[in-house]
């Protein structure tokens, strides 16, 4: 019996039993009370795939409670500016956001782990350690002690490189770039020469229109697409070391979550949950047509040299380091991913990997 039917079968039998004096109807207000949140994204409407997430969950939300759980989502920026409506979220002005957390590094280098870190997992391992390997138990944790309640609510899959305005063959050709890339990476990136720059996805075209910066990373074909970014930056690098799953969250006040009944706290958790999983199909299924209309506009593929690759690769390594001996969180959840991967990555050796690159140059070879 699905929870509709439930709880107008339990409403029928309470009166028929009780007449007008009985528990039953209060008990099932409140298990069943109306309720209205507002949810802040980061995200303008023109991404349609990340703005949509949040608007999916307030429909699966408001269709599993029959209408009595009303969530409204505001695009960036319309009530929160957009790299700040997790702070809304902790402050109780709003009772919930879609953001990735690693806008927010500046307060706990944390929250970086959350969204994605350079040279993580692909989409399919970090659902992986989500779900499976204790990395949402872990992030419950982290999130608690911040007043927060948080929940994978969306991943691109492995994004592009991004978009540069002149050829970058060499660490050399770095230095001095002044590039739009969040989370860690910037610090990376910041550690081979490069000025890194935090700015909101609504305003990268006009930064690179203005020249006031030289590069951006933003998502993939799609977004990328919608942005318009090949008329201002040609040459498009792959992949993004620093981004093979980022997770965008959907966040909560933890007061506010608590104070939810349980059915609710279930039904906004699978809710995520499935956001989660349309949001990866959804860009996976986008991505390939848009990065051939991106090359027939006339953007340039290039990949990053293995000089380049490597040296991201070893500076990561040290500000990790780095890092985990200054953040305890940081460290614990930093070390469970590292241990998930080990033997993870070995089978996407063998398994995935070999098929799909089978696979791959069938493709190549048109035979598919």
């Amino acid at each position: 019996m699905d929870r509709r039917t439930f709880f107008k079968k339990a409403g029928v039998v309470s009166a028929g039993a009780f007449g007008t004096t009985a528990l039953a109807a209060p008990a099932i207000a409140q298990e069943n009370p109306k309720l209205n949140w507002r949810l802040a994204s980061a995200f303008p409407q023109s991404l349609d795939i990340l703005y949509s997430a949040g608007t999916s969950i307030a429909d699966r939300v408001a269709e599993a409670t029959d209408g009595n759980f009303q969530i409204q989502v505001y695009a960036g920026g319309e009530i929160v500016p957009p790299l700040q409506v997790l702070d809304a979220v902790r402050d109780d002005t709003v009772e919930m956001c879609y953001t990735p957390s690693y806008y927010y590094i500046g307060q706990d280098m944390t929250y970086g782990l959350g969204t994605d870190v350079p040279f993580g997992m692909n989409a399919r391992l970090k659902n992986a350690w989500l779900y499976q390997g204790g990395g949402n138990e872990l992030f419950d944790e982290f999130f608690a002690e911040k007043g927060l309640w948080g929940r994978p609510a969306g991943n691109t899959g492995a994004q592009m490189g991004g978009w540069f305005r002149k050829q970058i063959n060499t660490v050399e050709d770095l230095k001095g770039l002044k590039m739009r890339i969040a989370g860690l990476a910037g610090q990376v990136m910041s550690k081979l020469g490069v000025t890194p720059q935090q700015i909101s996805g609504g305003d990268v075209y006009s930064a690179l229109e203005r020249g006031s910066i030289d590069a951006s990373e933003f998502v993939g074909p799609y977004d990328d697409l919608s942005l318009g970014l090949a008329k201002v930056a040609k040459y498009y690098y792959y992949p993004a070391w620093w981004e093979g799953a980022p997770t965008i969250h959907a966040f909560s006040n933890l007061e506010r979550f608590n104070a939810l009944p349980d059915s609710y706290k279930r039904i906004l958790t699978d809710a995520c949950d499935a956001v989660n999983l349309d949001t990866l199909a959804k860009y996976d299924a986008r991505n390939p047509p848009a990065l051939r209309q991106l090359v027939a506009d006339g953007a340039e593929l290039k990949p990053f040299s293995q000089e380049i690759l490597d040296a991201c690769f070893a500076a990561s390594k040290e500000i990790f380091a780095q890092i985990s001996s200054e953040n305890d969180w940081f460290k614990r959840i930093y070390s469970s991913q590292e241990e998930f991967k080990k033997d993870a990555y070995l089978w996407m050796q063998l398994a995935e990997f070999s098929f799909d690159r089978y696979m791959m140059i069938q493709q190549r070879n048109g035979n598919l």
